[in-house]
């Protein structure tokens, strides 16, 4: 099993909503890395998180 790693969070509240996490997914792929962004209902946060690689 992979492990995904947490790179950023930003509050589900936010005026933009889910914006400001695309954003920052938007400039890490740039810079390469593999992201994705998900929605983490327990803290209604969303988290750029890295992608689970198969193993």
């Amino acid at each position: 099993m992979s492990e995904r790693e947490i790179l950023d969070s930003f509050p589900a509240g936010h005026p933009r909503g889910s914006w400001p996490a695309e954003e920052r997914a938007v400039a890490l792929r740039e810079q390469g890395e593999s992201v994705t962004v998900v929605m983490d209902l327990d803290t209604d946060r969303f988290l750029v998180v890295s992608r689970a690689v198969a193993a």
